[in-house]
């Protein structure tokens, strides 16, 4: 479990389901898209009995609720900072204007019905990427899909990891491949290159294996 708050081991699994340049793109758009949109549906949850009663409405694009948005919001951003806290203080203006947009945005007629219609499209241009340009699964499907829900528990505590990074980390990864872009810590980028390569081989190393124990 030491290996989530791992920031190189945490991004080089991801990286390995999103090597492609081409669907790297698609995510760079589509995870915020998906973000966002979620956080406009959650604020249908009934917020958590712990949260006080708070609402601020800046103007009539951003508006700020103690929701289950927020709870979430915060969590990403806990754990973001444990990962790095440099680049998570960068992106947490970014997930601050998602939240507050988001909450506004759910008060319009409309706004549950677009919010639906974006996460659909962005999830569906999520599964594209994948499938035509990186060739296989996303994460969260290959690691159900491959066969890793094994009654032994510490291949569950693995899955439940990686379905955990899968979920969570997104943002932040496209979060750091942008900042790459611009320079940002160059060592790290070279290492995560390197550990995305070794990663991609042992998932084709393991696929391969299961192929053969099949035909057997």
């Amino acid at each position: 479990m030491s290996s989530l708050f791992d920031v190189r081991k945490q991004l080089a699994f991801y990286g390995a389901y999103h090597s492609h340049p081409v669907n790297i793109l698609i995510h760079i758009f589509g995870v915020p898209a998906i973000l966002w949109s979620a956080f406009v549906l959650f604020t249908q949850l009934p917020p958590p009995a712990f949260l006080p009663p708070i609402k601020y409405v800046f103007n009539n694009y951003m508006v700020f609720e103690a929701n289950a948005p927020a709870l979430t919001a915060a969590f990403y951003i806990i754990y973001y900072f444990i990962l790095d806290p440099v680049a998570a203080s960068l992106y947490t203006p970014q997930m601050a204007l998602m939240l507050l947009t988001a909450t506004a945005y759910a008060q319009r007629p409309d706004g549950i019905r677009n919010a639906i219609i974006v996460h659909v499209s962005a999830w569906i241009a999520q599964f594209i990427g994948h499938g035509f340009a990186e060739g296989r699964a996303p994460a969260l499907l290959d690691n159900v899909l491959g066969g890793t829900w094994s009654i032994n528990i510490i291949l569950k505590v693995h899955t439940l990891t990686n379905h955990f990074s899968a979920f969570v980390l997104a943002p932040f990864f496209v979060h750091l491949e942008l900042l790459f872009k611009i320079g940002y810590r160059p060592e790290l980028q070279k290492q995560l290159k390197s550990d995305v390569g070794i990663e991609i081989a042992r998932i084709r190393r393991e696929k391969a294996e299961k192929r053969r124990s099949e035909k057997k």
